[in-house]
């Protein structure tokens, strides 16, 4: 069997407070208690449609009791000139015989509340309006409103079927064991011709920070403030920086292109010798077939300045007979 937890219970005292704020002895506690919950039964029942996502009771030592009503419709409740708020309050301090004080305060987002969200969807199944309809619709205006995640369910004879059955849909994430997570929690009853159908909500918001990372910086610690530094020192120390710099870079570049330069020279030259002292010793001792072919070139040229007499003896060779 799954053991379910209700989701604002598992979280009091974590970050979320009691809806009921007050101490009693040990003999008046029940009589506190039975009377705090009748008045909201109360409450409820009179103010069905004024939208009201939870009641808060703190009693006092003088024997008052404040209530504080949070509504997404305030106009309701007030009624025209305060005339339905007066009432109320009559009608309570009758009832239990204590000094009552209500406060009003105004829901801005009612789409983010999950109480009022399982109403919205239970007053639209009173009224015949398709559950898959009612739930996709408040799926898609929590997730407008800015929530990270909605979880709905609806279970009872849904559309007049003869077997009851469950029907879940959600949106986005809903992390029901994180206690920093900010999930509400609502449900809803709607009473049809046909049986009640009961509607839950889970809204997740967001994760809530520890309350120490939220604490204001102390006076022994004040918070930097950048000052806008004037434009000219700055330029003038990035000028003067570079230029230390650039002095020492230049002194020990001549070091290194001394300790470079012998080196390159002195294998520059060892293969300029090389180079020039191989084509030296052919030449010192040329083979008969060179010298041959030099001859036959000089006469060739000499040769050349009297045509008459190379036509006459037909070529080189013939040139070579003529002279002998």
């Amino acid at each position: 069997m799954g053991h379910k937890v209700h989701p604002n219970a598992f979280r009091l005292g974590f970050f979320r407070p009691w809806e009921a704020n007050w101490f009693a002895n040990p003999k008046d506690y029940t009589k506190m208690l039975h009377e705090d919950l009748e008045m909201r039964r109360i409450i409820l029942a009179r103010l069905r449609n004024a939208g009201i996502a939870k009641i808060e009771t703190e009693r006092s030592s003088n024997a008052q009791l404040t209530v504080t009503i949070h509504t997404a419709k305030p106009g309701i409740v007030i009624g025209k000139g305060g005339a339905s708020v007066d009432q109320l309050r009559e009608d309570l301090e009758k009832r239990f015989g204590n000094r009552v004080r209500i406060s009003i305060q105004e829901i801005k987002q009612p789409e983010l509340d999950a109480q009022l969200v399982a109403e919205n969807i239970a007053s639209q199944i009173e009224r015949r309006i398709s559950y898959k309809r009612a739930m996709k619709q408040a799926i898609l205006r929590t997730m407008r409103a800015g929530a990270k995640g909605i979880r709905l369910y609806a279970g009872g004879r849904l559309r007049g079927a003869e077997m009851a059955r469950r029907e879940n849909d959600r949106e986005g994430r809903v992390p029901l064991h994180t206690l920093r997570a900010d999930i509400h929690f609502g449900r809803a009853t709607a009473k049809t011709t046909f049986g009640a159908i009961g509607i839950k909500v889970w809204i997740y918001k967001d994760l809530i920070t520890p309350a120490a990372r939220r604490l204001a910086p102390t006076a022994e610690e004040p918070v930097p403030q950048p000052e806008p530094a004037p434009v000219t020192p700055q330029a003038e120390l990035i000028e003067a920086m570079p230029q230390p710099q650039a002095a020492q870079i230049e002194v020990a570049q001549p070091e290194a292109a001394a300790q470079v330069a012998p080196r390159r020279t002195r294998t520059g030259t060892a293969k300029v010798e090389q180079k020039a002292a191989a084509p030296a010793r052919p030449k010192a001792a040329p083979k008969p077939k060179a010298e041959a072919k030099t001859e036959a070139k000089k006469t060739a040229v000499e040769t050349k300045s009297t045509p008459d007499a190379v036509r006459k003896t037909g070529g080189v060779r013939n040139a070579k007979k003529a002279d002998t």
